[in-house]
């Protein structure tokens, strides 16, 4: 048994209760990073998916068959720069009998549009919503 206790520890004697890396939490601020970074990265990418981002979002309120030469349909779309909307009319078969484009300025509207069709349509649809380049290419 040494007489003195020793002063200097060696690289694989440690006091007990001590980690390998110290008393730092550094796992522990890496898994919070590495997860944070993936939350954000998710929320983007649903916020995307979903068209927050300065896309034009569009939904079919009501749709009706008036005659066999006609239909309409309500929609809204929210859109911060001018949009053409694609609407079809198709039969019961799923052959498009009518189609047409509409105009629509920035914001929050409610559009009413009527389609000429060829044969009576069985539904009608908004298919697609795009925003355009310039202020002035839309109207009401």
């Amino acid at each position: 048994m040494p007489s003195t206790p020793r002063t200097s520890t060696s690289d694989t004697e440690r006091p007990q209760g001590q980690r390998r890396l110290g008393n730092r939490p550094v796992f522990f601020f890496m898994a919070v990073i590495v997860a944070t970074v993936f939350t954000v990265g998710w929320g983007i990418a649903l916020m995307n998916y979903s068209g927050t981002f300065g896309q034009v979002s569009y939904q079919t309120l009501t749709w009706q068959v008036d005659s066999a030469e006609q239909a309409a349909i309500s929609f809204e779309v929210n859109t911060a720069k001018p949009a053409l909307c694609l609407i079809t009319a198709t039969d019961s078969r799923h052959v498009r009998v009518g189609q047409k484009e509409v105009s629509v300025n920035p914001g929050l509207h409610t559009v009413r549009a009527e389609i000429e069709t060829i044969r009576q349509a069985a539904t009608v649809e908004v298919v697609s919503c795009r925003e355009q380049g310039r202020d002035s290419e839309a109207a009401d």
